[in-house]
């Protein structure tokens, strides 16, 4: 699929040759820096130093107070609590962090609790209220859900039970009524980042417990692993707040000591062997973590990460890898079968959205399903299944396009929705579906711009190969964690060639040796480009766009460079 290469404005040289001079900088890291808005020496020093004792007051977050003493009073009178968190990374994290901290406080008089993803559905439940009276719990705490549980928070007052909500996505114009909502997009709260996972937000629940009672913060600190696997999985902006938490939560996982033996388990059983980042939480840790839920009990994952021994942590991760290798199963199968029926229909082949519905398809996999229908038709995507009767599914969008708001022009025919700009959950009537796929077309043409059905390369700057020297990637390897909001630098250099090593790997990778002017050479990793072998091969030269990286190889460390798109000239 041919992409667009969109370049980054040029920050005002000044402002470059300023930062370049005071940190001992060439001027392409200066400029990336100016471009993500460090363009001063002291910005630079917070950016490259992340430190815990920037992070923001808890008690900023509205509602922190109240939630803090209603905590207190039930430690006080010995009330039974329940820690209650959505099924997926970010929600089984969170409870897995919240949990293990309170629990040298409340001893026996605390429990967790995650709804089951097709019994009861996302969040709050009201089958898993009745269980917490049935078992004698007055407080709730919700992680990752709740905010918009009016009806079950209502639920739970009427039966005696109190609820503190930690949540961090957008609230509608009514909260629910509980003792205490954290969630810093509600627009009367002043917290001044916006952008938490649900488990950082439990994070600052216990930072703020910890500040009021006195207690030292370090054993929260060590909780940190929790948290930056949840920013990773949740992909949330790895910016301000989110970066501290992320780069010290990574830290802990790659200092030496143990690491947590449920999340030992899993990087041995991803086969991760190098020092952990983002990217390979996201891909290595998160669909197993997630695997848990969508093929059976998402309670097996929480119960994993709160493993004291290896033995026991490896037993639980061994039989949640054995559901994510049967949800790769239903991920494929199900993928084929809709981009086959996207080649069959005229109207799919050329809709500039798709909308799928299939009765047989596994609910757990449908947003799996709905990204890889993605990756062959780059347009926004929604795929459903039927559930108790009714069609429900999820939606993934394009870069620029939100598919929340092509939802919410549809609100009538649905039966509930929620999400935010490029991911949604929703649920309609079955015979709604086809005037639903109707509706949904008719607002994505008329609003969703051309270049916006066209994958974009951000390329941050053009550079020259003998530019990249060992002090400029030590620079670079510094900016990390990357993530969303800072994601890894992309490159752009033309006039390039092979130097006659190129070869076809895994049938659709091409392993590459690239020069510019014949001094310097890196090698090169392009995946899923084999369509270019022919003409790299005769040496003809093409334009390319890259991140820098490096690669392990038998204990021999080398630069890399990453092919994002090969581009010849006309």
């Amino acid at each position: 699929m041919q992409k667009r290469w969109v370049v980054k404005e040029v920050p005002d040289a000044a402002k470059v040759q300023n930062l370049s001079d005071s940190l001992k900088i060439g001027l392409p890291l200066a400029a990336i820096l100016c471009q993500r808005g460090i363009c001063t020496y002291e910005e630079a020093r917070s950016f490259f130093r992340p430190s815990l004792e920037d992070l923001h007051d808890p008690f900023l977050l509205k509602d922190m107070d109240k939630a803090v003493n209603r905590l207190v009073d039930a430690l006080h009178r010995q009330e039974r609590i329940l820690i209650y968190g959505d099924y997926d990374v970010d929600g089984t994290t969170s409870v897995a962090l919240v949990f293990s901290f309170l629990k040298d406080f409340f001893r026996d008089n605390i429990q967790y609790y995650i709804p089951d993803r097709y019994a009861e559905g996302y969040g709050i439940s009201f089958q898993g209220i009745d269980w917490a009276q049935e078992n004698g719990f007055s407080l709730i705490i919700s992680l990752d859900c709740g905010v918009k549980s009016i009806d079950k928070i209502a639920y739970a007052n009427e039966k005696g039970i109190d609820f503190i909500i930690c949540d961090h996505h957008l609230p509608d114009d009514m909260l629910p009524e509980a003792v205490a909502v954290l969630d810093a997009k509600r627009l009367d709260c002043p917290y001044p980042y916006k952008e938490l996972a649900g488990c950082g937000v439990g994070f600052k629940f216990m930072q703020a417990f910890c500040l009021q009672q006195g207690f030292d913060l370090e054993p929260l600190y060590q909780l940190l692993d929790l948290v930056v696997v949840s920013i990773a999985a949740d992909i949330v902006p790895i910016t301000g707040e989110n970066r501290i938490l992320a780069y010290h939560g990574l830290q802990r996982m790659n200092s030496g000591r143990l690491l947590r033996p449920g999340l030992e388990a899993l990087k041995e059983l991803a086969g991760l062997r190098s020092e952990l980042d983002i990217t390979q939480i996201v891909f290595g840790f998160a669909p197993r973590i997630n695997a848990a839920g969508r093929m059976g009990d998402a309670k097996r994952s929480v119960a994993m990460l709160l493993a004291k021994t290896k033995e026991e942590a490896f037993d639980m991760a061994a039989n949640i890898n054995l559901s994510n290798s049967e949800r790769r199963g239903h991920d494929t199968s199900i993928t084929k079968e809709a981009l086959q029926m996207i080649e069959q229909d005229d109207f799919l082949r050329n809709a500039r959205s798709t909308v799928l519905f299939k009765d047989s398809w596994h609910k757990g996999v449908v947003g799996i399903v709905a990204s890889r229908c993605i990756e062959k038709y780059y347009r926004p995507t929604i795929i459903l299944t039927e559930s108790h009767g009714k069609a429900t599914g999820s939606a993934r969008s394009v870069h620029g396009f939100d598919v929340h708001q092509a939802i919410l022009a549809c609100s009538d025919l649905l039966d509930q929705f929620g999400g935010h700009m490029y991911a949604a959950g929703l649920t309609m009537p079955v015979e709604n579906v086809p005037a639903f796929r109707a509706r949904f077309e008719e607002i994505v043409a008329n609003t969703i711009l051309d270049e916006q059905l066209v994958p974009m390369v951000e390329i941050d700057l053009p550079l020259e190969f003998h530019q990249i020297k060992p002090n400029f990637f030590r620079v670079l390897k510094q900016m990390e964690p990357f993530g969303p909001g800072n994601m890894s630098p992309v490159f752009m250099s033309t006039c390039v060639y092979d130097t006659g090593s190129v070869r076809v790997v895994g049938d659709t990778h091409l392993k590459l040796r690239l020069t510019q002017d014949g001094d310097i050479s890196f090698d090169a990793i392009a995946f899923g480009m084999a369509e270019f072998y022919p003409m790299i091969q005769k040496g003809i030269p093409f334009d390319v766009c890259y991140s820098i990286e490096e690669n392990v190889y038998r204990g021999n460390v080398t630069l890399q460079l990453r092919i994002k798109d090969i581009r010849f000239s006309s």
